[in-house]
């Protein structure tokens, strides 16, 4: 124990098992829930290192998404996403680094809640429901927002999330896939970039380690959730487990 939990208290690992089981089951099978371990962390350990912590499970986590959903992937969604992505961490680590001081868990809530209103709303500002935006635009916004979260606080979940539901796909075919390799491609291109920041450390990565069956554990679990879940609930939950996170951001 004394190897994987160096430094730990026993409030911490308990925190960090559960929050390793909530990111499997985020993974692959309830893409709300992923700001959930953003803030349980966050009110664990201090800043960098809970959001080091988050990144390696995650990014583990990614694995076995990518395989379970490698046939639903949309390639043509993710190229168009990524460039306003990798914009959008650049910006996140220029804002890291020059300007500390800000508060970026409101910042974040502010933006998690304005999407939940506009995926709400949706269906007012499109008449015809069966049409999905495809200006250039749309997606650059979305990506840039997904890139900034990622890079700050693993938080880009909710983000994602409402940007697939606006595009209707369907959980079980392309949402799942695409969601799964996009975080993938973002998450391991993160690895580097907070460890040369001081948030991955030789402890917080032997913590990971023996996070990984409760990964699995939480994957394999999300799994099974998909496939009980009507396309409709599974929106709803989506939005509510977003905006409810977000609003914890606040305090």
């Amino acid at each position: 124990m004394d190897f994987f939990f160096q430094g730990f208290s026993a409030l911490q690992i308990a925190v960090l098992c559960v929050s390793a089981v909530i990111i499997g089951i985020n993974k692959t099978g309830m893409p709300g829930l992923g700001l959930l371990p953003v803030v349980m962390l966050a009110n664990t350990f201090e800043p960098g290192l809970s959001t080091g912590l988050q990144l390696m499970m995650i990014a583990m986590a990614d694995i076995p998404a990518i395989i379970c959903y490698r046939k639903t992937v949309n390639w043509h969604i993710i190229l168009r996403l990524l460039p306003a992505a990798l914009a959008g961490i650049g910006i996140g680590v220029l804002v890291l680094y020059f300007a500390s001081n800000v508060n970026l868990n409101i910042l974040i809530g502010i933006i998690v809640l304005g999407l939940c209103v506009f995926t709400t709303l949706k269906d007012f500002i499109w008449r015809d429901t069966t049409k999905v935006p495809t200006h250039w635009t749309f997606s650059a916004f979305f990506g840039l927002l997904a890139g900034f979260t990622t890079l700050v606080a693993n938080a880009a979940g909710p983000i994602m999330a409402i940007y697939l539901i606006s595009m209707r796909f369907d959980k079980k075919t392309e949402y799942m896939g695409t969601a799964a390799w996009y975080f993938f491609l973002l998450n391991w291109l993160k690895l580097p970039i907070f460890y040369a920041q001081g948030r991955i450390t030789p402890e917080s990565f032997r913590a990971d380690l023996a996070m990984i069956p409760l990964l699995l554990a939480g994957a394999a679990l999300g799994i099974w959730v998909l496939k009980k879940l009507p396309q409709r609930l599974f929106e709803k939950i989506v939005l509510f487990l977003s905006a409810a996170a977000a609003l914890k951001l606040f305090f």
